[in-house]
């Protein structure tokens, strides 16, 4: 049965609007009048005017265009969402040629073929948390089930003792959850995990033999030039935020959408070898967070639809908006796995496509194919609009997902 089969779906397709509190409000403020002629303008938190860009071809031009710098915002009166610099080592912050020698350095690990291997992990750990779930008394899905999945399969994927998990994660959260006014407790919290990760680097805590980290170090020489400790914690650093938080408020949100749109929770459980498709479309439509690339500077002039960005230009390429086209995606806010379209931009797109993209899309559909086999018939037990959700400089989610079957 195809989705516009359902009967409840073909007298109501499923809406984005359908779905309480999922959009973000912007994290930037609209101009009026643009001087840039038809190409939108907007003002980042920074204060700095950009190039706001919508439209799928011309964000997806200025992701694949090297030309486009994010090395030159990371400084104290860069152009930024976030309220503070980031160390330069950072794989966000890099440009070329130094960000391919670092990215090299980890694609093959993070290929769909190597994170492949993991899914029997994820299965794993997600049937011991379904098993915590049948025997709760008031069963919350996030809690006990969708919070533990990310961050014990990366565990396990770099190669780092699960009693770690307990001292850095708070502080890993702080970092991609903490309001822009508290810089301070952000920079504190950043700091924490940086200063682990060195004693990773550095040898001074334990990692797993044979796990990504133990191969990251060991292989350092093979880098030209070597890989420097700062190095080595700025791709763990993406490593240990990305794969866990990032991947959890994706998760989180995917599996909410499902349960507050019951006929899309009804195609998943029939069509479970189609399970990738409805990750799909889930991926394009989903906002992680309050922004959804980074800043770039143009150091070239490059013509863009009836406008120039100019040398010198700050430009968002908002990856969101694109996702959301209508000239590439037909009724670009209905959620349909079964649509047609080119690949949205969720991960990004050229030198910073997100190295976990395929990593996340497993246990993406590792979770939905076993909550629908296992539980066909969840439903939430609480009104969508009442749930809280947790907010911050850069990651969006429900926190609270209460369930019955």
């Amino acid at each position: 049965m195809t989705l516009a089969e359902l009967p409840i779906f073909a007298s109501a397709p499923v809406l984005l609007t359908d779905i309480p509190n999922l959009d973000p409000p912007p994290a930037y403020t609209p101009l009026a009048a643009s001087s840039k002629g038809s190409l939108p303008q907007i003002v980042l938190p920074s204060g700095h005017t950009a190039v706001h860009l919508t439209r799928y071809r011309d964000v997806l031009a200025v992701l694949a265009d090297p030309a486009f710098s994010r090395s030159v915002t990371n400084t104290d009166d860069g152009a930024s969402f976030l309220p503070t610099t980031m160390p330069p080592e950072l794989p966000l912050n890099l440009d070329v040629p130094h960000h391919a020698r670092m990215k090299g350095y980890v694609t093959s690990d993070y290929s769909a073929r190597s994170v492949a291997a993991l899914e029997s992990a994820a299965t794993r750990i997600l049937d011991g948390a379904l098993s915590n779930l049948r025997r709760s008394e008031q069963p919350d899905l996030f809690g006990t089930v969708l919070n533990r999945i990310p961050v014990e399969v990366n565990m396990a994927f770099l190669g780092l003792p699960i009693s770690d998990i307990d001292y850095f994660r708070p502080s890993s959260r702080v970092v991609q959850m903490a309001p822009e006014s508290d810089v301070p407790g952000l920079l504190e919290h950043f700091w924490l995990v940086y200063d682990y990760l060195t004693d990773l680097v550095t040898g001074k805590r334990e990692v797993l033999e044979g796990g990504l980290v133990d191969r990251f170090i060991a292989g350092r020489d093979s880098v030209e030039p070597r890989l420097s400790d700062a190095e080595l914690v700025g791709l763990l650093m993406g490593s240990l935020l990305g794969a866990d938080h990032n991947v959890l408020s994706v998760l989180a949100k995917a599996v909410y959408v499902l349960l507050s749109a019951p006929p899309l929770w009804e195609w998943a459980v029939q069509n479970p070898d189609r399970t990738p498709e409805l990750v799909e479309e889930l991926l394009r439509v989903l906002p992680l967070g309050t922004i959804s690339t980074f800043p770039r500077v143009a150091t070239r002039d490059l013509p863009v639809g009836d406008g120039v960005i100019y040398e010198g230009d700050v430009v968002y390429a908002d990856a969101f908006a694109a996702n959301r086209d209508p000239s590439e995606y037909p009724e670009p806010h209905r959620i349909d796995p079964e649509r047609k379209g080119p690949r949205h931009l969720q991960f990004g797109y050229g030198m910073h496509h997100c190295m976990g993209a395929s990593l996340a899309r497993m246990e993406l559909t590792v979770v939905i194919r076993r909550l629908t086999a296992e539980y066909p018939g969840l439903r939430l037990a609480a009104d969508p609009e009442s749930l809280p959700w947790d907010s911050g400089v850069l990651l969006r989610r429900p926190t609270l997902l209460p369930v019955r079957w």
